[in-house]
């Protein structure tokens, strides 16, 4: 199995569930090079991992973090935040 071959259409951005679990979720994140994934917030803590490619990772507290290979960050909950991918980039949620 391969976190690309989950993501099957050409756009932009692709998000796919790829764990539910009693207590958390993984989801994979597709970003195509230029691709911005819009503001939003989410309800709870998460983690932001990336697995291949480059993104910028912003958010309302004016944090701004270039994410490669390897690296991650975490993500507070009720914080509007926003990915712009300056590759395509692989990137897994973890909630």
């Amino acid at each position: 199995m391969n976190l690309q071959e989950l993501h099957v259409s050409e756009k932009d951005v692709s998000a796919v569930s790829l764990f539910k679990g009693e207590l958390a979720t993984a989801t994979s994140i597709q970003l195509r090079k230029n691709g911005i994934l819009k503001e939003h917030i989410t309800k709870t803590s998460a983690l932001l991992l990336c697995i291949s490619g480059k993104v910028t990772y912003q958010d309302e507290t004016d944090k701004q973090i270039v994410l490669e290979r390897g690296d991650y960050t975490p993500i507070e909950p009720n914080v509007k935040h926003w990915l712009n991918a300056a590759l395509d980039s692989q990137l897994v949620l973890l909630k």
